[in-house]
Parts: structure tokens; C-alpha cells; sequence
């Protein structure tokens, strides 16, 4: 075989244009004959592409390639309206908790220490410092006399 029309495929080779049936040459020439030291560089690029293509996938191939593709199968969680809701039951639950530390936080800021507040019925607190220290009657005529002084509406005549 000539070299010259080897060094041309080669250089053919490299750039990409060769057909297959020229680089089937390529292979024999290298896997096959022998080679001058001037193109022994390439020997090995050869030899290790028809190794390759001898040793083939092998039988188990497709199952070994399957098992790492197929991810396993993961079954959708049943979820009931509680659990969808749960979420929101949650919020609802912090906002509760800081409108009541609110609340407490507010009602300690504004205790009244120096009397007890009694509620009339009307819904106004009143502070007697006396209710506590008296019994009842006395208890009672306090709580009349600050319910005299809040105003009334006048009651609708018939």
C-alpha cells in the first residue's frame, strides 16, 4: 500500500472529509499492516476505535441502562380537606396568639392599681376602691350613685 495516498487520507481524515469506506482503509492499514515510524503516533487512535467496536455493549446492556433511567415510582399522597386547610389553620392560629399577647400586653399597660373596676350595665367601667374594703350594701349604694351620675336616654313614652 502506498503511504503517500495513507498521509493524504489522513489529512482528509482530520478535516472532517472522509467517507466511511476511506476510513475503513484508515483502520485496516493501521489495525492490520504494518506501519512506518513516521505514522505510528496514530496506531494506537486506530487500534483503540476497532477494540471498541469488537467489544460491543454487551447482552445486559439495555438493563443496566434502564435501571438507571426509570426513576421509581413514587405514589401521590392522599391529602383530605383538613390537611389542604392546614396551612390556613395555622395562620389563623399565630394571628390568634398575637391579637391575645396584644391584648394582654395592652390590659397590663392600663390597670388602674389604686382601685377595682366593677362593670355597670351599661358597659362602662367604674373604679370604687370602697367596694372591696365594704360589704355588700355599701357595695351597692357606690355602684348607684356612679350609676347616677352617668346620663340616661329618656325612655320613649307610650
Amino acid at each position: 500500500m502506498d503511504y503517500k495516498d495513507i498521509e493524504r487520507l489522513l489529512e482528509r481524515y482530520w478535516r472532517c472529509e472522509t467517507s466511511l469506506e476511506e476510513e475503513a482503509r484508515l483502520r485496516d492499514f493501521f489495525v492490520k499492516g504494518e506501519v512506518p515510524p513516521h505514522l505510528l503516533r496514530y496506531k494506537d487512535l486506530f487500534t483503540y476505535q476497532w477494540a471498541q467496536r469488537e467489544a460491543g455493549l454487551g447482552e445486559d446492556f439495555d438493563n443496566r441502562v434502564l435501571s438507571r433511567v426509570e426513576a421509581p415510582v413514587v405514589k401521590a399522597k392522599r391529602l383530605t380537606i383538613v390537611g389542604r386547610f392546614m396551612p390556613l389553620f395555622k395562620a389563623v392560629a399565630v394571628i390568634a396568639v398575637v391579637l391575645m399577647l396584644g391584648n394582654v400586653a395592652q390590659r397590663s399597660f392600663t390597670v388602674n392599681e389604686s382601685g377595682i373596676l366593677a362593670a355597670d350595665t351599661i358597659g362602662k367601667q367604674v373604679t370604687v376602691p370602697s367596694v372591696a374594703i365594704s360589704d355588700d350594701a355599701q357595695a351597692e349604694r357606690a355602684l348607684a350613685d356612679s350609676l347616677s351620675k352617668v346620663k340616661r336616654p329618656e325612655v320613649l313614652k307610650k
